[in-house]
Parts: structure tokens; C-alpha cells; sequence
């Protein structure tokens, strides 16, 4: 009886040890399967970010046990929402494909398995939107190995991580995963066939260029281009071009009392329309057209009259001009304007 008992549990415990040792094989099993499926979905894109779906993140992320051998750096997408220019949704994801390309490039090793960048569109997951709980966009998380609960937001990307674009992406990478991305490789400008066109066609042209500028028969040569160059240069500095520029400014507004209505003008010394820009640009542009054309060619007209009679319509042209711009700054700014006489005119 006491051998009976002896061999009973022994061998109940090689049948534990056997259970264990095979569940700790399935388990690497089915985690080196997650990673092969991963790395043969991101070697079919051509950037190597995954097109996820609500199937992949069942599978990748909320049906795989934790820790996971891997990471996942989403970026969450919404097609309709790519004409909204301020989201600068397809810019981002753009650089999001850049720092992908790059990641992959410089890791060759077991590093490239422990990272893989993913892309989650709107109109194809809706219920992983709700999973992750994002609800604004541009929104770019990382999902580590140990996170279970996906609405956990301590690996979202600020919004200042987006400054600098792919560089700025990759540090938020290294400082997050400890693993190395390594130098930004942007794709070139120009291909090397569109370069050959480019070189072939300036060594044609080159001898014919040569003749030209030798005889003078160039555009550089043309009076009239310098013209229309200085007056183009000096209508967009009049018209705060730069700043609608730099600052991103529409030309117009939509009106929040009337949505049938758009606002070309905005009231506020804090902002400028681009609409508003153009219109005081071409009075001030005009103004000066007319200064130029008195200056250099209505004294050359020999009949009096007839430039006393062009010097009161240009002086009345520029009267109104003037009013109009100083009357614009008041409605804006509302800090008034108003002429001060010489105490002996009074």
C-alpha cells in the first residue's frame, strides 16, 4: 500500500510538472505566432505602419496576456476629418510612416520585434475608438507590454510632441520604450530619374541661355518684369501676408449668428482675416500706384489742364483710400484717429 501511494504521487507530480512546462511552451508559443503575424503585416506596408482593425486589437492587444513581448505606437486616424487642415491629420501621419521607416531601418535586430507601429482608422473601428476612449483628434498612444486596461492614458502623446514632427515622435519613442530609432530618414525631394530629366534638360538649354543673356534677350533684361516684381513684393509686405503666412489665417470666417453668412472682416485688434489683409494691401497699393504715376509720368504731359485735372483725381483717389484704412483701424483697434492743426491755422 505505501509503494501504491508513493507511485500515485509521483506520479501526479510529473503530470503537474508536465502541465506546467507545456503551458509555458504554448505560451511562448503563441506569443512568437502574435509576432510572426505582426512582422509579416508590417512588412506588407510599405512604411510598416499595421492597418488595425477591431479583429487585430482583439487579437494583438486585449486577447494576448500581459506582459506582451511587444509595444504598439497607434496612430488614430479619421478620413472625414482630413479636409479640417488645423488637425493636420495626414501631415502627422505622414511623419508617423517617416519615423516607422526609420525605426526599421536602423534596428535589424531583435529590437525591430519589440516596437511595431500601428494605424487605427475611424470608419473601419469605431469600437476600438471606445476601447481607447479617444474622442479628439490627432491622438497618438503607446501601449506597453503591461497595459491591460486600454483607456489608460500615461502613454498618450502630448500635443507638444507633435512640434517638431518625426523627430520630435522619436524622442517620445526612446524616452518611452528605451529602445533606439536612430537618425530620421526622410525620403528625397526628387527621385534619381526625375534628377536625370532635371541635369539632361539644363545641359540642353545651357548653350541656348548662354546666346540669350549675351544678346540681352532675357526676362532679367525686361524693365517691365522688374516692375511687376516690385509692385507684387510690395502689395503682399502692405498686406500682412507673412503674418496670414506664419499665423495660418483663413481668408474668412463663417458666422456664428448666420452660418449662410461669411465674415470678411474681424473686429479686434488681436486678428486679422486673410480677406482683410488683401483689401487694405490693394488701397495701400493704389495709393501708391498713383504716387508713382504722378511723380514719374504726369510731368511729362504737356497740357496743364489736363494734369491739374489727374492731380485732383489722384489726390481725391488717395483722400478716399486713406479714410477707408484709417476708418477700418478704428472699427478694429477702436482708438480714433484725428488731425491736429497748427495752433495759428485755429
Amino acid at each position: 500500500m505505501a509503494i501504491n501511494r508513493r507511485l500515485l504521487s509521483l506520479l501526479f507530480l510529473l503530470a503537474a510538472v508536465s502541465s506546467i512546462v507545456a503551458a509555458s511552451f504554448s505560451h511562448s508559443d503563441s506569443d512568437s505566432d502574435l509576432i510572426n503575424e505582426l512582422v509579416s503585416l508590417r512588412s506588407a506596408s510599405e512604411s510598416g505602419v499595421i492597418h488595425l482593425d477591431d479583429h487585430g486589437i482583439s487579437k494583438f492587444l486585449t486577447s494576448a496576456s500581459t506582459p506582451r513581448p511587444y509595444s504598439m505606437l497607434v496612430f488614430f486616424d479619421a478620413t472625414q476629418l482630413h479636409s479640417k487642415s488645423e488637425l493636420r491629420l495626414q501631415e502627422l501621419r505622414r511623419e508617423f510612416g517617416i519615423v516607422s521607416v526609420s525605426f526599421l531601418a536602423n534596428n535589424n535586430g531583435s529590437d525591430a520585434t519589440k516596437l511595431f507601429f500601428c494605424e487605427i482608422e475611424f470608419s473601419k473601428a469605431q469600437s476600438s475608438f471606445q476601447l481607447f476612449g479617444v474622442n479628439a483628434l490627432p491622438h497618438i498612444r503607446l501601449v506597453a507590454p503591461s497595459i491591460s486596461n486600454l483607456r489608460d492614458e500615461s502613454g498618450q502623446m502630448d500635443q507638444s510632441d507633435f512640434s517638431r514632427l518625426a523627430e520630435s515622435m522619436a524622442e517620445f519613442v526612446e524616452q518611452r520604450t528605451k529602445l533606439t530609432v536612430g537618425p530620421i530618414q526622410r525620403p528625397p525631394l526628387l527621385s534619381r530619374a526625375q534628377i536625370g530629366v532635371i541635369v539632361a534638360l539644363i545641359v540642353i538649354a545651357t548653350p541656348f541661355v548662354i546666346k540669350r543673356i549675351l544678346k540681352g534677350e532675357t526676362l532679367l533684361h525686361d524693365r517691365r518684369l522688374w516692375l511687376s516684381g516690385a509692385i507684387f513684393i510690395y502689395f503682399f509686405s502692405v498686406a500682412g501676408t507673412m503674418h496670414n503666412i506664419i499665423r495660418k489665417m483663413p481668408m474668412f470666417l463663417q458666422d456664428r449668428n448666420d452660418p449662410n453668412k461669411l465674415v470678411f472682416f474681424y473686429q479686434g485688434s488681436g486678428m486679422q482675416l486673410g480677406a482683410e489683409g488683401f483689401a487694405v494691401g490693394f488701397l495701400y497699393t493704389v495709393v501708391g500706384l498713383l504716387l508713382a504715376f504722378v511723380t514719374n509720368v504726369l510731368v511729362r504731359v504737356k497740357n496743364i489742364t489736363a494734369q491739374r485735372l489727374v492731380m485732383l483725381l489722384a489726390l481725391f483717389i488717395s483722400f478716399w483710400a486713406v479714410k477707408k484704412v484709417v476708418y477700418l483701424d478704428n472699427w478694429k483697434t477702436g482708438y480714433g484717429i484725428h488731425p491736429y492743426w497748427p495752433s495759428s491755422w485755429r
